[in-house]
């Protein structure tokens, strides 16, 4: 059974660490103990409840255990992989595919790897505006070739 285990948020990783320390320590029959980046304050483990209360007991963060059982199906997308990300560079030529500007284009300006967003420049405004917006949203139309890419072509 897989169980949900509340802590502090921001300290999930910390839990995982005392409690997989607990686990290997008492030999415990817990299978598995994860924290999906997604969900704060939330690390879920896989064992019986009794394994999981012996693990977690007076550890420090951990605000208690969700008694209820998870089926599998419930968290199974934070466990699949997601799609490799494009490389994205200042000066690409992209068509924003989604949201508000959905059909317009724009060269990207700065791209913030942290928080997946790009700002881009509108091409066909009248006045350049700057408008940041998730990198799913967009699609490259024409990469920037930089100058160090061009001297390897040439070779």
């Amino acid at each position: 059974m897989i169980y949900a285990v509340r802590t502090t948020s921001g300290r999930e990783d910390i839990v995982i660490d005392i409690m997989t320390s607990n686990v290997r320590a008492q030999s415990l029959p817990v299978k598995a103990i994860f924290h999906p980046a997604e969900i704060k304050g939330y690390v879920f483990a896989e064992g019986s409840s009794g394994a999981i209360h012996k693990a977690v007991q007076g550890l420090m963060h951990v605000r208690g255990i969700i008694e209820k059982p998870i089926k599998l199906e419930e968290i199974k997308h934070f466990l699949e992989l997601k799609k490799d990300r494009i490389r994205i560079d200042e000066g690409n030529i992209v068509e924003i595919i989604g949201g508000p500007f959905r059909g317009e284009k724009g060269k990207i300006t700065r791209v913030d790897p942290v928080k997946d967003e790009v700002t881009i420049e509108l091409l066909e405004a009248s006045i350049p505006i700057p408008v940041t917006i998730a990198t799913e949203f967009i699609k490259i139309i024409k990469r920037e070739v930089k100058e160090e890419e061009e001297e390897e072509e040439k070779l």
